[in-house]
C-alpha cells in the first residue's frame, strides 16, 4: 500500500513566544515551503489564467474543489486522465477540499466567505434572503441539488473520499460540516460530534481507497476542525480529531482549520486550535487571503491557506498594490501609463500599463481579467514568501508593522486610493 513520504512535514524556525513557524511539506509532486498560500483552482483552473503562469508567479501548490470537479466533468473523467493536476497540466503539489464548504453554501445561500458577522441572531433554520435551500443535512451525509441543473446527489463520508481519491491531490480533506454563526449552541455541539463521526468514517475509507488504488502516489488526508467561536468546542473538535486512527494505526495527516469564524477572532481560534494539535503536523486555515488576516493566522500557527479572493476580486478590476487597494476601472487611470505596481515583478506590472488594463475593463474584455488575475496572485503569493523569509530571518514583526501599516494607511498615494 502507498505511504507518505518521511518526513512528510518538516519544521523549520519558530516564531518566539508564539505558535508560528517555517517548514517544508513533502509531496510526490515536490515541495511546499510554509507559511504558503495555496491558489484556488476550483473546477481545475485558477479562472482567466494558465496553469502555466501560475507556475511561472511562484505558485508552490493549487486547490481544487471535489463538489465542482465531480459534478462537472465527473471525477472519473479526471481520474483517468491521472488526475487533476496532469489533467490541467499542472505538475506541482495539488489539494482538493472536500465539498463541505458548498454544502452549507448550498444549505443557507451565504456569500462564499469564511469570514462572517454575528448579528445576534441564533436560527438552525437560518437561510439568506431570497436564496433556495439546495441542501440538507443528516447524521449519515448530505444530500443536494445540482446548481447546474437541479438534480438530485447525496455525498456522504465515504463518497467524498472516493471522489478526492479520483481527482489524485497530493493533500485533501476529510468530509465535514461547515455551520455558520447563526447557527445555536446545540446545533454547533451537535455539528462537532457529526464532523468527528464523518472524520473515523473518511479514515476508514481512505485506507481503503489507497489499498485499491496502489499504482497511485500516496494522497495525504487533513482532518478538519469546526466548532464556530466557541473555545471548548474548537478544543474538543481538534483533540478528537487527533485522537482517530485507522486500522493501520495512522492517523490524520495533517489538520485544517475550517467554519465561519467572526474577523477579530481569528487569530484568537487558530490559536485555540493550534495549541491542541500535534507540533510535527502541517496546519492548513481554509479561506482566507487578505494581508492582515495572512499575518495573523501565521503567526498564531497556520502553515498553509487558500481563498479565491486574489482572481475574485480581479475580475471585479480590483487590485493589490503595497499602498493598499484600489479599483482600476475609475477614471483617474485613464490616462495613467506606469505599471499598476512599480514595485511588482510579475508579468502584467512588466508589460502593461494602467491606462491599458482600464481600458480592457471598460470595453469588456477578457484580457483584463487575465493580467489583473497575474498580478493579485502574484502580490499574494510574494507576500506570503516575504512572510516567511521574515521568520527565518528574525524580523517578522517589523515586516508585519511595516507592510501593514502601509497597505491599511489612510494617506493619500501615487495609486490615488
Amino acid at each position: 500500500m502507498p505511504t507518505p513520504p518521511d518526513p512528510f512535514f518538516t519544521v523549520g524556525t519558530r516564531l518566539p513566544d508564539r505558535l508560528g513557524r517555517t517548514g517544508v511539506i513533502h509531496t510526490p509532486h515536490g515541495e511546499i515551503r510554509t507559511p504558503a498560500f495555496i491558489a484556488v483552482g476550483t473546477k481545475a483552473t485558477v479562472k482567466a489564467v494558465l496553469p502555466e503562469s501560475m507556475k511561472d508567479l511562484g505558485a508552490q501548490a493549487v486547490l481544487a474543489n471535489a463538489y465542482h470537479l465531480y459534478l462537472q466533468p465527473g471525477s472519473d473523467i479526471v481520474d483517468e486522465a491521472g488526475g487533476f493536476g496532469k489533467f490541467m497540466n499542472w505538475d506541482g503539489p495539488t489539494f482538493t477540499d472536500s465539498g463541505g464548504f458548498q454544502v452549507m453554501s448550498l444549505g443557507v445561500g451565504f456569500k462564499k466567505v469564511l469570514a462572517m458577522e454575528s448579528v445576534g441572531v441564533q436560527s438552525d433554520d437560518v437561510i439568506a434572503s431570497g436564496k433556495e435551500r439546495l441542501a440538507r443535512v443528516d447524521d449519515d451525509g448530505v444530500t443536494f441539488k445540482s446548481h447546474l441543473d437541479g438534480s438530485s446527489h447525496r455525498f456522504t463520508p465515504e463518497v467524498s473520499m472516493r471522489i478526492q481519491h479520483e481527482l489524485g491531490a497530493d493533500i485533501m480533506f476529510a468530509f465535514d460540516e461547515l455551520t455558520t454563526l447563526m447557527n445555536t449552541r446545540g446545533y454547533q455541539e451537535r455539528s462537532v460530534e457529526r464532523t468527528q463521526a464523518w472524520a473515523v468514517r473518511c479514515i476508514a475509507e481512505h485506507e481503503k481507497q489507497t489499498a485499491e488504488r496502489a499504482h497511485r502516489p500516496y494522497q495525504a488526508l487533513f482532518g478538519v476542525v469546526q466548532g464556530a467561536q466557541y473555545e471548548d468546542l474548537r478544543r474538543q473538535a481538534a483533540r478528537g480529531l487527533e485522537s482517530i486512527t485507522g486500522a493501520s494505526g495512522r492517523g490524520f495527516d495533517g489538520y485544517g482549520i475550517g467554519g465561519a469564524l467572526e474577523k477579530q477572532n481569528l487569530g484568537t481560534i487558530v490559536r485555540w486550535v493550534v495549541e491542541e494539535l500535534p507540533e510535527h503536523k502541517p496546519r492548513h486555515m481554509l479561506g482566507i487571503s487578505e494581508p492582515d488576516d495572512m499575518f495573523v493566522a501565521i503567526e498564531n500557527g497556520a502553515d498553509t491557506f487558500d481563498c479565491v479572493n486574489p482572481s475574485r476580486v480581479a475580475r471585479n478590476a480590483a487590485i493589490y498594490h503595497p499602498d493598499g487597494r484600489f479599483n482600476i476601472n475609475t477614471a483617474r487611470f485613464r490616462r495613467d501609463f506606469t505599471p499598476i505596481d512599480d514595485e511588482c515583478d510579475c508579468y502584467t506590472c512588466a508589460h502593461y500599463t494602467r491606462a491599458y488594463i482600464h481600458h480592457l475593463f471598460k470595453a469588456k474584455e477578457m484580457l483584463a481579467s487575465t493580467l489583473c488575475t497575474i498580478h493579485n496572485e502574484r502580490f499574494t503569493v510574494r507576500l506570503v514568501d516575504r512572510i516567511r523569509d521574515s521568520i527565518d530571518g528574525g524580523y517578522f514583526d517589523e515586516y508585519k508593522a511595516e507592510m501593514l501599516g502601509r497597505f491599511y494607511s489612510s494617506r493619500p498615494s501615487a495609486t490615488g486610493v
